[in-house]
């Protein structure tokens, strides 16, 4: 692990808990990466999946689990997204948002820094039909290696952003609490994002008499939202990370200098999260949740990722070598 950078906390008083029903656990099936953490779990066209490993390896994974390693960014790779034209859009913390040649294996840039600043930790991307591309930064101030770093500064330090055609990136929405997943709904008149420690799913409106504006879609979520996508029918899967760390936000709102002191021990001593398999739909309208799963197990867990693909919800995490999927039809 590099060397940590300081934090610069502040008071911060975390959103209540709303409770969501409960969704029992699902026959998941196991389909081994050739690496640690894939982040995010993708699909193109043709149904073949896509991930990024901790080690900055690009796979392909085809729908029978085989895998291969298609590129490698150098850096981190999160949120990944398929372009309409075929290529693979990649969030990396390290390097900004890449495109990659799915046939070749070529990598280039698309956005390494904003405003004169360089990205930090790219999060996770989107595309409308129009070409038009969107994504997120969590925060401005750390890279991927020290998320933590950003929450225990409880700063409102992340970002949607707009890549036009042109190449013109303009900050859309900031403030946020580690704005992480993004996606269109079905009709495209909105995105729905997440934000992680602000535990809610927004909508920024592209159309319509809300155009330019936020509005809430899911608030007080009991855990940590992640990477989202849209589903076959316009519902809004979300990985959740974990519930809330009760000791993590009960520190939030009180004196600085305890979380400052906190962040300088040992990575061990650090609060934890507790991994489980954890995924929910979403009406896009309403914010209804419409189902899930909720289980643990010893093999998987701390869901990040998430994608409907030929009947399957496909699941990735940060913590274990491996991608999951259950059959929808099973789901409660």
């Amino acid at each position: 692990m590099p060397h940590k950078p300081p934090i610069d906390p502040v008071r911060w008083t975390p959103p209540p808990i709303d409770p969501l029903p409960d969704f029992g656990p699902a026959e998941l099936t196991l389909v081994p990466m050739p690496g640690e953490g894939p982040e995010d779990v993708v699909v193109d066209a043709s149904g073949q999946l896509w991930t990024g490993l901790v080690d900055g390896r690009i796979v392909r994974v085809s729908p029978d689990g085989a895998t291969a390693v298609v590129a490698d960014t150098g850096g981190r790779p999160l949120g990944l997204h398929v372009a309409l034209d075929g290529r693979v859009l990649i969030c990396d913390s390290h390097r900004g948002l890449l495109a990659l040649n799915p046939d070749s294996g070529a990598l280039s840039t698309l956005v390494e820094s904003v405003d004169g600043r360089p990205l930090r930790f790219c999060s996770n991307v989107t595309e409308t039909s129009d070409g038009t591309i969107f994504f997120t930064e969590s925060t401005s101030q750390f890279h991927f290696e020290h998320f933590a770093g950003a929450v225990m500064e409880a700063r409102g330090r992340g970002s949607l952003f707009r890549l036009d055609n042109d190449g013109t990136v303009t900050t859309l929405v900031d403030g946020l609490y580690f704005a992480n997943g993004v996606t269109t709904t079905a009709d495209e008149s909105a995105l729905v994002f997440a934000e992680t420690q602000g535990r809610r799913l927004s909508k920024y409106w592209l159309s319509g008499p809300h155009a330019g504006t936020v509005t809430p879609l899911a608030v007080h979520l009991p855990g940590y939202p992640d990477n989202i996508s849209t589903g076959a029918d316009g519902r809004i899967w979300v990985a959740m990370v974990s519930p809330p760390n009760a000791a993590a936000e009960a520190l939030a709102p009180r004196a600085p200098l305890i979380r400052k002191l906190l962040w300088q021990l040992p990575n061990r001593l650090q609060p934890k999260i507790h991994p489980q398999v954890w995924v929910l739909a979403f009406d896009a309208d309403s914010g209804d949740v419409l189902t899930g799963v909720q289980t643990t197990r010893p093999d998987f867990g701390t869901v990040t990722g998430v994608v409907e693909s030929a009947g399957k919800l496909w699941m990735s995490t940060i913590a274990f070598p491996t991608l999951a999927y259950a059959q929808i039809r099973d789901l409660g």
